[in-house]
């Protein structure tokens, strides 16, 4: 369905844009992780970007979270407050270089839209300002700036911008359309991109973003980008010739080419360090001075009395003695590029004995998080209206303290954020499968046929397929009203939904599920899970309970209780 397009750029613009930034780079992470050649191979780029956005996006959901809960605030917050809160969530989330250069994009454009304070929007001349504010801000962040990157990217954006007459539609559209421009030439640019017949990671992730912000004005996602040179060669006049030894695979429509090793380019610093700094701008400086000296790829973002510093260096512990010198550091973060290895400043380290095998599953309601509890699973709660980010999530895996982790996400709008988590496992050395399961029914049918001692590639394959084979539904009750594939529905109708869409619009509970109910065993099936939310009376189990016993002699019942799981009742059939 698309995008409602937003007229001006005021706080409800930024909280799409945060969204539909959020979809985008999940959407491509791993598109652009596969092409993460520089300024290191280590093949994360569109996770760390990934992660940045949803930073970012948390805090904005916050602060509309603040106004919504009323004490006597406006129902919704100013630009200026949603802007700074973006800003501020981008830079204490950014992960790796182009994060952390994302992170000073979207401070740069904060502190165009939020110096008219008491202006509830800007519009596309503003709007303009604020793209040139960021491709600015985001290069005197480098300490020494390279062509190719995103940086070329982020000017070219700003370029384009500038040029453009309108609404900030067609400015977003005209920023857009010139860094997938400069996008498909960052290869004449950078030798290693040339080498390895790709274009920059970095940049793709900003043409993503960018993408995001025309859907935003217009209601409609642009087309596509071409990753590799099979899409834009004939653009910028290069040959295609991967690196010898590269492993290639189809990724979408283009060939993306990767190095094999996640190395440093051209025997560069072995490790890559990242704090948050609380110091002030003279110390800042001074730092600046000092890790320039020590390694390469330096940036420094934020202000205010709080920065992110990224810098790769072959002394670690001088980088955050630095740090030290200058201010308070914290949030530390190590990571040997040889090794994959992370760590803290506190000096954490796992115990030394894991178990070999956990099941890690989100669970929308107490009393499933129970169940799966009582099955031997690691469960993260998801509320009604409030789920997991991918820290939760990777902080579960790491709970469950096993070599080998099976995560159920069990919702589809938690895919993109799952596969991020498991990413960032898989990087501090375990091994992760995400089976890509869209209900909690289908959870607990992979759950059932779990078995630890199997071969992991085998009890994976067992727990994808009696997941798949799980038909799911719901039953809930409209908001609002709203088109939907069965018709309209008003304010407080009873909805549906099988496989995610919804098949039955009705007034009472029941007759919704029974409805439901009887066309999912259309199809046939052996085994019917029910899921009451609290509140749901056991009048409903009850009732379809017996219709299958009156009409489906060979299909078993089985009952459960949600807890506050959102849906009134949720359904499988397998």
């Amino acid at each position: 369905m698309a995008q409602v397009p937003q007229t001006f750029f005021d706080a409800l613009a930024v909280r799409t844009w945060c969204g539909l930034a959020l979809t985008a780079l999940g959407r491509a992470r791993e598109e652009i992780d596969a092409i993460n050649v520089y300024p290191v191979a280590d093949g994360d780029t569109g996770t760390n970007l990934y992660l940045t956005v949803e930073s970012a996006a948390a805090a904005v959901e916050a602060v509309f979270a603040g106004h919504e809960a009323g004490s006597g605030r406006p129902e919704r917050p100013s630009l200026a407050e949603a802007v700074g809160a973006m800003a501020h969530g981008a830079l204490i989330g950014a992960r790796g270089n182009s994060g952390t250069i994302l992170a000073q994009l979207l401070r740069g454009m904060a502190q165009v839209l939020a110096a008219a304070d008491d202006t509830p929007h800007t519009d596309g001349p503003g709007l303009r300002l604020a793209l040139r504010r960021a491709a600015d801000s985001a290069r005197q962040a480098v300490a020494r700036p390279v062509e190719g990157t995103v940086l070329t990217v982020a000017s070219a954006a700003a370029d384009a911008a500038g040029a453009a007459e309108g609404d900030c539609g067609a400015v977003a559209r005209a920023a857009y359309d010139g860094a997938r421009t400069a996008l498909a030439a960052t290869p004449r640019q950078l030798a290693v991109l040339e080498r390895a017949g790709v274009v920059d990671a970095g940049g793709r992730g900003l043409v993503a973003v960018l993408g995001a912000l025309v859907e935003t004005f217009t209601g409609e996602a642009p087309s596509g980008v071409p990753t590799s040179l099979s899409g834009v060669h004939a653009r910028v006049g290069v040959a295609e010739a991967p690196v010898e030894g590269a492993e290639c695979g189809a990724e979408g429509e283009a060939q993306v080419c990767t190095e094999g090793a996640a190395a440093p380019e051209d025997g560069g610093p072995a490790f890559e360090v990242i704090y948050l700094l609380e110091a002030d701008d003279d110390a800042v400086d001074r730092l600046r001075q000092r890790l320039d000296a020590l390694g390469d790829s330096l940036v420094v973002v934020g202000g205010d009395g709080l920065w992110n510093v990224h810098v790769h260096v072959d002394d670690a512990g001088a980088a955050v003695e630095a740090g030290v010198e200058a201010g308070r550091p914290y949030r530390i973060r190590i990571t040997h590029f040889g090794v994959g290895d992370v760590h803290t400043a506190r000096g954490e380290r796992p115990p030394a004995e894991r178990t070999q095998r956990a099941v890690v599953a989100v669970v929308p309601g107490e009393g499933l998080a129970g169940l799966y509890a009582d099955a031997g699973a690691t469960t993260v709660l998801a509320r009604p209206g409030e789920p997991p980010a991918s820290g939760e999530l990777l902080h579960a895996v790491r709970r469950a303290h096993a070599r080998e982790v099976v995560l159920l996400p069990n919702d589809a709008d938690l895919r993109h954020t799952a596969a991020a988590a498991a990413e960032q496992a898989r990087a501090e050395g375990i091994r992760v499968a995400l089976i890509p399961t869209r209900s909690a029914v289908q959870g607990i049918a992979a759950l059932a046929v779990h078995e630890p001692e199997r071969r992991f590639d085998e009890d994976v394959v067992a727990m994808t397929s009696a997941a798949g084979a799980t038909r799911y539904a719901e039953v809930t009750v409209a908001l609002e009203q709203s088109w939907t594939t069965a018709g309209i529905c008003q304010a407080g109708d009873v909805l549906g939904l099988i496989d995610g869409d919804v098949a039955v619009i009705g007034a009472d509970v029941t007759a919704t599920a029974r409805t439901v109910l009887d066309r999912m065993l259309a199809a046939g099936g052996e085994l019917v899970t029910i899921v009451l939310g609290d509140e749901a009376p056991q009048s409903v189990a009850d009732r379809l309970e017996a219709r299958v016993r009156e009409a489906y002699l060979a299909v078993d019942t089985v009952v459960y209780r949600g807890g506050r799981q959102g849906s009134l009742v949720l359904i499988g059939v397998e």
